[in-house]
């Protein structure tokens, strides 16, 4: 008889706990073993516990290839999730395989797991690791299925595919829900909400995708307090334009930061105008222009008391000093109503004019009047709150849910692999000798270092081209990506195969930097610079002006939001930038799914660079009268998940 001893972790996830039987079997490469119950005396999986047992076999296994969990009822006791963190397996010769687990395990099944050890397709010969790979894409397959949400738009993950998970049902792995049955009809008004949210859409969520109970009890506890606080007051119903600006200021009195309290105090001056195009939340609008778009006719004598006695316009053009902010994708943004009435929006252009002091100074405005690791859990709520038919956008913004369709298809008709990838993005924008650019300036260091990070990862797991080119998994992913994401349009110049290791890495540097970084670049700081609905007003009540000086307090008033639509737009922006608890910041990987020596340096490494920038950051913001933090690592999230 040979025994393997084993050792079973579960999770600190709030009910990560199970009372179902748990069983096991160890499949090496000679041998299995025997289907053997994991129990002792009392309740064996409870939250956090680490169990140890032994496994009785009549030979050895071999080499160990797969752990089968199987999770079956006990008793008379109802289904019952299950958070595995992990399984180590001591052989006879004391050699210890671990085995990632890190997922919840739901209802009645069994789960094979692999060892640590990182393998591509290209490294597996064994028939059964084979299938293995096989059975586990197709199973992500079944669950992650494609689904056309608007015309022009990327793919979206199918959440009523969870639904029919839960309840057993099978269907063709290539099924695809088109738009034209979209259903909301479980769109509904909730008590204490203002706007209705797609209920549905919310209640089948894939347990490793969805909110952690820490994390949905720290949404709950932003959202409700203020919105209880505006409701009790009665500004969420309340119509009708601000009698003052200083009203204005009451609505989140006990939600002020520094950068918000600034905001509130400069934002009529122009040297913070032109800062927030470089550190505000688009902070990726203006390029660099030698000549004049010939529907913005600007002249000499409009921008002369702006430029000074010593130069010209054309002259500033040809030093590289003008540059250019086009909302051109708001000119054909279709607009709705709110509170009844018809709502307008421009699409502006707006002439930048950098200073021999270092300043970025807007030099003339052009307003067109026309006829805005829970990525998949938060881009759910976003479409069941946001997007759905009378959810937030078209409560608040005057575009509403049709502008927003549009301005989202259109933005992904002209998105381009260029502005993706942000050293192609600063180059094409000639932006990157402009002083105090912080956005800038930060964010090529992270993405230096994610770079290095996963430039060493791939070559340990990629020697050669070959080994890239010969991943048909890897291959399947990025056309796929430029499938569904990119919707296969080759001028965008998305990658659609990896030839070498090179592209790969760019590829996924950028993704990486995207989801973490340039998330938290646009959207930390919209509590920020929105908190002052004058600095970033969400809608215009009437059409703007069309001659110069002849606007006064009272048409402004009559123009920006009204009452209820401005608080219920703060409320939007307080939400969206508070990351809710049981955050996990760049370059952390509680999960140890890598157990070989190479990878986990990679990731010291990678953590030592992070907190380098970190200091940095902090460092020079010291000096700064309005730090710039929304780039400091422990700041970013790893993952959209807001």
């Amino acid at each position: 008889m040979v025994v393997y001893r084993i050792c079973v972790a579960t999770g600190h996830y709030f009910l990560a706990g199970t009372l179902d039987s748990i069983s096991v079997t160890l499949v090496g490469t000679n041998a299995e073993s025997p289907k053997q119950r994991l129990d002792h005396i009392g309740r064996d999986f409870t939250r956090g516990a680490v169990q140890k047992y032994k496994v009785n076999c009549f030979c050895e296994l071999g080499e160990l290839l797969l752990v089968r969990i199987h999770k079956e009822r006990y008793s008379f006791f109802p289904k019952d999730s299950w958070y595995c963190s992990y399984i180590t397996v001591t052989d006879p010769d004391e050699v210890v395989t671990c085995f990632p687990c890190y997922q919840w395990i739901e209802g009645y099944c069994t789960v094979e797991l692999r060892p640590g050890t990182g393998k591509t397709i290209c490294h597996d010969s064994l028939p059964l690791l084979l299938d293995h790979r096989k059975k586990e894409l197709r199973a992500r397959q079944e669950c992650y299925r494609w689904k056309i949400y608007a015309p022009g738009f990327p793919r979206m993950v199918d959440v009523n595919s969870f639904e029919e998970m839960e309840s057993d049902r099978k269907f063709a792995l290539t099924k695809m829900t088109p738009s034209a049955d979209q259903d909301f009809s479980g769109n509904r008004y909730l008590p204490g909400f203002t706007f209705k949210i797609d209920i549905p859409s919310l209640s089948h969520m894939d347990p490793n995708i969805r909110y952690s109970f820490t994390k949905t009890a720290s949404l709950l506890s932003n959202a409700i307090p203020p919105s209880l606080g505006m409701k009790l007051r009665g500004l969420l119903n309340r119509q009708g334009s601000w009698k003052k600006l200083d009203d204005i200021r009451k609505i989140f009195w006990c939600h002020k930061t520094l950068t918000s309290q600034y905001v509130t105090e400069h934002w009529k001056e122009d040297h913070f105008f032109g800062y927030q195009y470089l550190n505000g939340v688009n902070p990726v609008m203006i390029h660099q222009i030698s000549n004049l778009p010939s529907n913005f006719p600007v002249t000499d004598p409009m921008v002369a008391p702006s430029l000074g006695p010593s130069t010209c316009l054309q002259a500033e053009l040809e030093k590289g000093s003008i540059f250019l902010a086009d909302y051109w994708i708001l000119g054909e943004a279709p607009v709705g109503h709110l509170n009844g009435r018809p709502q307008y929006v421009a699409a502006p252009l707006c002439l930048l004019w950098l200073s021999p002091q270092g300043v970025l100074l807007p030099l003339a405005i052009q307003l067109l009047l026309p006829h805005t690791r829970y990525t998949l859990q938060v881009n759910t709520i976003a479409r069941a709150t946001l997007l759905n038919p009378e959810g937030l956008v078209d409560q608040v913004t005057s575009i509403g849910r049709p502008g927003l369709l549009y301005l989202m298809s259109t933005g992904l008709a002209h998105f381009t692999y260029t502005m993706f990838c942000l050293p192609d993005n600063l180059k094409a924008r000639g932006v990157q000798c402009l002083p105090n650019y912080y956005y800038r300036d930060d964010g090529m260091k992270i993405w230096e270092a994610i770079e290095k990070f996963v430039s060493e990862i791939v070559n340990y797991y990629y020697p050669s081209d070959t080994f890239v080119q010969q991943d048909s998994e890897l291959q399947a992913w990025v056309g796929e990506i430029f499938t569904q994401a990119f919707l296969g349009r080759k001028n965008s110049g998305f990658p659609s195969c990896f030839n070498t290791t090179e592209e790969l890495v760019k590829f996924l540097t950028a993704v990486i930097f995207n989801c973490s970084a340039q998330h938290a670049a646009v959207n930390s700081g919209q509590h920020d610079f929105g908190s002052w609905m004058p600095n970033a007003p969400s809608s215009m009540r009437n059409p703007p002006p069309q001659t110069k000086g002849t606007t006064t307090l009272k048409t402004y008033l009559d123009t920006i939001p009204e009452v209820n639509i401005t608080c219920n737009n703060l409320l939007l922006f307080w939400l969206v930038s508070q990351e809710p608890k049981d955050q996990r910041p760049l370059g952390t990987y509680p999960d140890e799914h890598f157990t070989e020596e190479a990878p986990r340096q990679s990731i010291a490494a990678f953590q030592n660079c992070l907190a380098q920038i970190s200091e940095e950051i902090q460092d020079r913001n010291k000096t700064l009268d309005l730090p710039y933090a929304y780039l400091d690592p422990p700041l970013i999230e790893n993952s959209v998940s807001i």
